[in-house]
């Protein structure tokens, strides 16, 4: 009897050693990244693997030390490479165009291929809600999108009836979000939160000067983009500023300005849950010394059409040649918007990774880079601005995105080295796939070469 438990032992363990080095074979509707090193957002971690892919999902996250079949699947190589998750830009715009046309198409392409897999469209219009759609049952390649209601403005709201109507309209027809641009009354903005509140539709975007940083925080905007109206909101009360003198998101209260009121605004921020997208590469591009004609000449311009370029130039150089504008001035601007930058990371609600394109010299996708250098220079660690662009929009949207787990939808840019040492790294990625589907560093060259030379 001793002897045949002991045969049987021997069976089970033989048994267990033959299922633990079984081969994992992988099947032809899988891609396997394989051997590649992830980059964990929430943590810096590194962690060596084989990421494989079925349909949008992750689907599984292997060992390297598990043996795998990868015959049959798709297989990229990511041996001494890096994989994290697709970036989000959180303050983009789409041509107001139908989903078929080939600007929407390049402007779509543009962002996914430098790693932006995730959108969301801050000047909504009709055309928008059927792209949207195609852009979700992937009948074209393009990033997850997101988008606004058309503008609601000093001109195109000028009553409460107005704006009662009007956003009961932009719920009904099934924009995500209401944008809000500058010059609404304050007493039409209360009509706008109230109708907002009731027909379950967010609002986001800037905040008129006549309704002031702190009533805006105070009634629960979704975002606050261009951290507008906080510089306004660091003037003292005794000042006696007229908030409509107020020039260029504050520039003009510059000398006015009190850092020790920031921490008071940043946490009404925090208390209502208001979010801030920065697009800080607006005010060190557009709004800043730097000659149009330099930026003009920038490698990434090629994408652009030479009417927007010339309009580009047009426009910086009339901004800034204007006569209260001041380098020295400028700095000063710039230093306070870092240190709100700063501290929103730091104690508010939090940061959105956003950069405004295309706007003046903000090319699709490209433009994310300037915004990441920006964010560098207020201070933030490549870490945390890379949560900016993953992790914070998921907890945002609520979504199943954001972070290389399984289960998770697959939004992955393959890079060639560390972006936590060098944020430069993530320019001119090997590939990106959105929501599983693959373009490599070969189409992502082959499709900006065609565009830069229908813009030649």
């Amino acid at each position: 009897m001793k002897n045949h438990l002991f045969i049987f032992i021997l069976i089970g363990i033989a048994f267990s050693c033959t299922a633990k080095k079984a081969k994992q074979s992988l099947t032809a509707d899988q891609t396997v990244f394989r051997e590649v090193n992830i980059v964990d957002v929430s943590t810096g971690a590194i962690n060596k693997a084989h990421v494989i892919v079925k349909g949008k999902t992750i689907e599984k996250i292997l060992s390297p030390d598990e043996e795998v079949d990868f015959a049959k699947a798709k297989v990229i190589d990511g041996k001494g490479n890096y994989l994290i998750p697709g970036l989000a830009e959180m303050h983009a715009h789409i041509p107001d165009k139908p989903w078929d046309d080939p600007l929407v198409q390049e402007t779509l392409f543009l962002y996914l291929s430098n790693g932006v897999t995730t959108i969301r469209g801050m000047l909504g219009n009709e055309a928008h809600l059927p792209l949207r759609e195609k852009a979700a049952t992937q009948e074209i390649l393009s990033p997850r999108i997101f988008t606004s209601s058309p503008s609601l403005n000093g001109n195109t709201v000028s009553t409460t009836e107005e704006a009662t109507e009007k956003v009961k309209n932009y719920a009904e027809s099934g924009y995500d979000f209401l944008k809000l641009h500058p010059g609404i009354r304050k007493h039409v903005f209360d009509s706008i939160v109230a109708a907002a509140n009731k027909y379950g539709i967010p609002f986001a975007g800037h905040v008129s000067n006549l309704v002031g940083i702190r009533h805006a925080l105070k009634n629960g905007y979704q975002t606050i983009d261009h951290v507008d109206g906080f510089i306004e909101g660091l003037v003292p009360k005794e000042a006696g500023v007229n908030p409509t003198e107020n020039g260029f998101f504050g520039y003009n209260f510059t000398e006015l300005a009190d850092p020790n009121t920031i921490p008071e605004l940043v946490d009404l921020s925090k208390k209502n849950k208001v979010w801030v997208v920065p697009t800080q590469s607006l005010f060190e591009r557009w709004f800043s010394p730097i000659p149009a004609e330099e930026l003009v000449s920038q490698e990434e311009m090629q994408y652009m059409s030479p009417k927007t370029r010339e309009n580009w130039v047009n426009s910086k150089t009339n901004l800034t040649k204007a006569d209260n504008f001041d380098e020295a001035k400028w700095k000063q601007f710039n230093q306070i918007r870092y240190q709100l930058i700063k501290a929103l990371h730091e104690d508010g609600q939090g940061l959105l990774l956003g950069s405004d394109a295309p706007q003046v010299f903000n090319v699709p996708g490209f433009s994310i880079h300037h915004e990441m250098k920006g964010m560098l220079a207020a201070g933030l660690r490549p870490l945390e601005i890379l949560q900016t662009g993953t992790i914070n929009p998921a907890v945002f949207f609520d979504g199943n995105f954001g972070s290389i787990e399984e289960g998770l939808e697959a939004d992955l840019v393959l890079l060639r080295k560390n972006p936590l040492e060098d944020l430069s790294h993530m320019k001119n990625p090997l590939g990106v796939m959105a929501r599983g589907q693959w373009i490599s560093e070969e189409m992502i060259k082959e499709k900006l070469k065609q565009i830069a030379k229908k813009n030649k």
